[in-house]
């Protein structure tokens, strides 16, 4: 598959790219990517939820009526779920919500969303640019440029680039990740993936493992 290769100005260079079709032209495997998805929200969440339990409960432990005679359940403690005030029953503890996915499966799951926006015609190719300053403003003119001022984009770099990384921070629609970062669910959450020239090797490699 081959693609043209644009400028920060949004025109063409006169370059194509060839993207690879066993990383950008697979049959999508929807499950793959359902599984790695779910791992990606999972490993979001902190799992550091905890409600206190009866013996965490600071009170009595008298027994607070006879056992027979009252007419009503038998009670040993005020600390008794059953009580205002006493232990949460079966409350939540703190745990840890990820799971292993097979390094394949994730795999054809980033290859499968990258087939799928390259599908839909969602995935631009950039020439490599950088800035001289941190500034916003800059980084916003090429969105601009690019149409993508009003949509959510990611750009994919082959490596670090911290004054590019720092002038998108504040864009809330933008991310900008280098190709060791990317995910199946920050692709597809886009609505234009952005590759950097030179990571359109960096991808191909990692995927083609």
């Amino acid at each position: 598959m081959e693609i043209a290769v644009l400028d920060i100005n949004g025109k063409e260079t006169g370059r194509k790219a060839n993207l690879s079709d066993a990383v950008f032209a697979i049959e999508p495997n929807n499950h793959a990517v359902y599984l790695d998805v779910k791992q990606y929200l999972a490993n979001q969440r902190q799992g550091t939820h905890k409600a206190k339990e009866r013996a965490e409960i600071t009170g009595s432990t008298r027994k607070i009526k006879k056992q027979k005679g009252t007419g009503t359940a038998r009670a040993g403690s005020i600390k008794s779920g059953v009580f205002k005030g006493g232990g949460r029953i079966f409350g939540p503890r703190p745990r840890n919500y990820g799971f292993k996915l097979n390094k394949n499966v994730k795999r054809l799951a980033r290859k499968s969303a990258l087939s799928i926006k390259a599908g839909e015609s969602a995935v631009t190719v950039l020439e490599n640019f950088s800035f001289e300053e941190v500034k916003t403003k800059n980084f916003a003119t090429v969105l601009k440029s690019l149409g993508l001022d009003a949509k959510k984009s990611l750009f994919v770099l082959a490596e670090a680039n911290e004054n590019v990384y720092l002038s998108s921070r504040n864009l809330k629609n933008t991310e900008v990740i280098t190709t060791a970062e990317l995910s199946t669910y920050k692709i597809l959450n886009a609505n234009k993936v952005v590759l950097i020239e030179g990571a359109v090797e960096g991808i191909e490699t990692n995927l083609s493992k």
